[in-house]
């Protein structure tokens, strides 16, 4: 008899075009650093409030625009497991307007040689009604204007643009163009954004464009939590989490796990194809490509034992998985707990792209969907635990490695 074919995963096959236009929506969402609830309560509360459950919950708080889906508000003594991704894209600021019409920017945490040519988006306040804001399109990033002005090390690539050359072209000219863009309302500290919405790729399954860092990780939050919501879990305490103020020090994330105290917390962010990583590759950096699998990190203050259950529940399930190492932090949310004091175990996922923190970011599906899936099978896992019992505090508190029974080899 002929081998019956088996059925390919979700994350072998290229993803749904609904499911690739809600992610697209969430990573579209204008959520600069201190400005995230474009996404959290414009795109993904709306979606919480379409999924979730009469007895679940949504908590928000004062002062972030963070929010959380929980799903059992009123079991707090069940083991409590927190998913976060972060809403905060990196941005630019204007940090002075020029007699000739230039909008000085600070470029925050790009490397300002990606910056210059590209189209942003220059969000400044109404000068009549702070709080109010208006987006103004049209702009791009300059330093040095014409080849002709540059020096000879920048033409040949020798020099590089340095931060404070950098500006925003409004095209404004003529007198008085300096007061002209201050009219506007353009002040120092207004936030810049690219305007790129990201599309499908050349590559089968691939796609690019700005800020999957970390509309990804959101994306694989709000999805996970509609796939707990068709089948809810009975034993754990679910809290999908969209944090705030992740890229300038994980602020958002600290203050909400600070409030809510989960014994599990694990941070869903963007990781690196270090096999494509320009110069370094074949280096010192351990083998990591996109399109293999969704990452997880070992290292910083990661959890062995969540670890290892997230790796059993992908090994049963066949989830593809990349293991990844840290050393002292893992530069994600999942150090949220240790930031703000209290005892959780932790694990820090990802997806493997190219070119983050630059307008051209790259990522591929499959691992999106697989990461999705790996944690869904994870908290699945725990919720069968002890004969259906589920997971128990106390065992994370009596699971933790003893490198002393180690067995010889």
């Amino acid at each position: 008899m002929p081998t019956k074919k088996k059925t390919k995963a979700a994350w072998e096959k290229s993803m749904p075009e609904k499911q690739f236009n809600f992610m697209r929506e969430i990573l579209a969402a204008p959520s600069p650093i201190g400005l995230e609830a474009a996404m959290s309560y414009g795109v993904i509360k709306p979606h919480f409030e379409k999924i979730k459950h009469d007895s679940w919950a949504i908590h928000q708080f004062k002062g972030n625009a963070g929010i959380v889906l929980d799903t059992h508000p009123n079991d707090l003594d069940l083991p409590t497991v927190m998913v976060v991704g972060h809403a905060d894209k990196i941005r630019m600021q204007v940090r002075k307007i020029s007699d000739d019409g230039k909008i000085w920017i600070n470029s925050d945490s790009f490397i300002p040689n990606v910056l210059v040519g590209h189209e942003v988006k220059l969000f400044p306040q109404n000068p009549e009604k702070p709080g109010e804001y208006k987006v103004i399109e049209g702009g791009t990033i300059e330093a040095l204007g014409a080849i002709h002005f540059a020096d000879i090390p920048t033409r040949t690539g020798e020099k590089g643009i340095k931060p404070e050359m950098l500006y925003v072209e409004l095209q404004m000219h003529g007198e008085k163009a300096k007061e002209k863009l201050e009219e506007l309302g353009i002040k120092a500290g207004d936030p810049i954004i690219f305007d790129r919405p990201i599309k499908r790729g050349f590559a089968p399954d691939s796609f690019y464009g700005a800020y999957l860092d970390n509309g990804l990780g959101c994306f694989t939050v709000a999805e996970l939590a509609e796939r707990i919501a068709k089948n809810p879990l009975k034993n754990v305490r679910m809290l999908f989490t969209i944090a705030t103020h992740e890229e300038i020090g994980r602020f958002g994330a600290t203050a909400i796990a600070g409030e809510l105290v989960p014994d599990i917390l694990i941070g869903t962010d963007v990781n690196h194809d270090y096999d494509a990583a320009p110069g370094i590759s074949a280096k010192r950096m351990n083998t990591l490509s996109m399109g293999k699998g969704f990452t997880i990190t070992t290292g910083a203050i990661t959890s062995d034992y969540l670890n290892s259950l997230i790796e059993q529940a992908c090994l049963e399930n066949e989830i593809p998985l990349q293991r990844d190492m840290s050393g002292r932090d893992t530069g994600t949310d999942a150090m949220a707990a240790a930031l703000a004091g209290f005892d959780c175990a932790a694990a820090s996922i990802g997806f493997p792209i190219r070119n983050m923190h630059t307008i051209s970011e790259t990522g591929h599906t499959g691992d999106v969907l697989a990461a999705i899936h790996g944690m869904e099978a994870t908290v699945r896992k725990m919720d069968a635990m002890n004969d259906g019992e589920g997971i128990k505090v106390t065992d994370l508190m009596n699971n933790h490695v003893r490198l002393d029974q180690a067995k010889s080899l």
